[in-house]
């Protein structure tokens, strides 16, 4: 006689969610960085070593040392002070364009994905924004409302938004056609209803995991548009500026745009960690054959 199935042991519950991404070695290392840097750029004020805009000419093109941990530039600033300082507006630009890009493409990508007659004219028209290279169409934007972080922020934000609103709509498509939402419609509920509390909560883990490349496209761009001068304008400290600033002195002082270049490479390699982890973790598929 078989043995009753109440005789076999219960598997364990799936680990919750927050352990399972501290499990993740690849998402904890971007956590580690990414927090680093955010620590660097709240608490800028205090690691400074002097004012980052004040010049000491006869300080200029001083190596790293004790007095200037990552030297001085052209001008006798201090490289750090003016690092740490353009962490915290390169970082604020790129949160800044992720958040506008966040609630933009996914309102977009959901009113397209949920409602069949808004489908073709809003996605011709995020079509139309992609059919530019990214960065060029960032640049033109920038050039035009002029050099300023809102301006780079509206700039950035229209060039990502149909990339969002392109993964948030094949997302709500396939929601939409799920048994529960269905059961929602038939039994009369309002379509604001069913959005908010069931096609919006099962299509946040791809938008997520999008979010955090896209911050990271964002700070690279932020400090190409800075580079280029349509960014925010010299002297503010930002990693771009800094780049722009060093380019002419190479040869006598690479460290001028060695350690920012470092610095925007660094941060991007954290987020595209975390989105990676992101992803293992919120994607069943994945999960399963992680085991």
């Amino acid at each position: 006689m078989a043995p009753a199935a109440a005789d076999e042991p219960a598997a364990p519950p799936p680990p919750a969610l927050w352990r399972r991404l501290v499990r993740h070695r690849l998402f904890m290392t971007g956590a580690v960085i990414l927090g680093l840097m955010l620590l660097m750029a709240v608490f800028a004020d205090l690691i400074q070593i002097r004012p980052p805009e004040k010049m000491a000419v006869r300080f200029r093109f001083r190596t790293p040392a004790w007095e200037w941990p990552l030297g001085t530039d052209n001008y006798g600033r201090d490289i750090w002070s003016r690092l740490v300082h353009g962490a915290r507006l390169s970082l604020t630009i790129g949160a800044a364009v992720a958040l506008v890009t966040g609630v933009a493409g996914t309102l977009i990508g959901v009113l397209a994905g949920y409602y069949k007659r808004l489908d073709g004219v809003l996605m011709r028209l995020m079509d139309a924004l992609m059919a530019f290279p990214a960065i060029l169409l960032a640049i033109a934007i920038a050039a035009a409302l002029g050099p300023s972080a809102v301006n780079a922020v509206i700039a950035l934000a229209i060039v990502y938004t149909p990339r969002m609103a392109r993964i948030a709509r094949s997302t709500v498509m396939v929601v939409r056609e799920m048994d529960y939402v269905k059961a929602a419609q038939a039994c009369g509920a309002r379509d604001r209803w069913i959005i908010w509390r069931h096609v919006l909560p099962n299509s946040m883990a791809p938008l997520l995991v999008q979010l955090t490349f896209i911050f990271a496209y964002a700070i690279l761009a932020e400090a190409i548009l800075s580079f280029l001068g349509v960014g925010p304008p010299p002297p503010t400290p930002t990693w771009g500026n800094m780049i722009a600033e060093g380019k002419d002195y190479l040869r006598e002082a690479p460290h001028i745009c060695l350690f920012p270049g470092l610095a925007v490479a660094f941060v991007c390699l954290a987020l595209n960690l975390l989105g990676d982890g992101l992803r293992d973790v919120l994607d069943p598929r994945l999960r399963v054959q992680h085991g």
